[in-house]
């Protein structure tokens, strides 16, 4: 695998745009192979709209490639997993704390690539509850966001969300997952509970037009708002 370009270099393992090499010998822990990915697939533009240029927040959310393939294979403790066929998805956090109350989920389909993020985003003194969706459908990229006009209208092991005619929903089906370490003031301390294989339900709308009707099998979900 060509490594040009790594953007992170752990040790013998390599993290970079053309793929990913894992050579991790840890008590418990056996790790070798490599997974290649084919041409990635960005977003129309910045998933932040305006807000990426707003210094101080919390957290910033990165969407690099909403489906590309994949190829190649990773062992795992003995276990061989073939990712040959395979399509992938990338995106990223950057910042010192996961906010407060949040909802993530992500979901492959044939035909196209859903995310979701609602999330309390404080500024300053004032917050807002803010909205991220990208949905990948047949070649074309539909966008709900707060900063296009976006707004919660239902919230409760899923989130359904309005923005002119367009109206998406996502629904949990799975239980409330695995426990998983966030970051909270810049230390990994916090505990989140997170799906990645779970049931998931996805519906988006415009005017009253059904555009994607989904019960998913395999997809990822976190729901942190209490």
């Amino acid at each position: 695998m060509s490594v040009a370009r790594p953007r992170a270099v752990l040790g013998q393992n390599i993290f970079c745009e053309k793929g990913l090499r894992l050579a991790v010998d840890e008590p418990g822990l056996r790790a070798a192979g490599e997974v290649r990915f084919g041409p990635l697939s960005p977003p129309a533009y910045d998933v932040m709209g305006p807000f990426c240029a707003v210094p101080f927040m919390q957290c910033r959310h990165r969407v690099a490639s909403v489906a590309h393939s994949l190829s190649g294979r990773l062992e795992v403790n003995g276990r061989v997993f073939d990712f040959d066929g395979g399509r992938g998805y990338i995106e990223g956090d950057r910042g010192r704390s996961f906010p407060a109350g949040y909802l993530w989920t992500q979901c492959l389909f044939e035909g196209g690539s859903l995310v979701l993020a609602v999330a309390d985003v404080p500024l300053g003194p004032a917050a807002f509850r803010g909205v991220i969706a990208l949905v990948r459908l047949n070649g074309r990229e539909w966008r709900l966001a707060s900063y296009l006009g976006a707004r919660v209208t239902a919230l409760g092991g899923g989130a359904t969300v309005r923005q002119g005619s367009l109206c998406l929903t996502a629904r949990r089906l799975g239980g409330p997952g695995r426990a998983l370490r966030a970051p909270a003031s810049g230390v990994m301390e916090r505990t989140v509970r997170e799906n990645l294989a779970r049931p998931a339900f996805y519906r988006l709308t415009k005017g009253g037009r059904v555009l994607l009707e989904l019960a998913a099998e395999n997809a990822s979900f976190e729901y942190e708002f209490f």
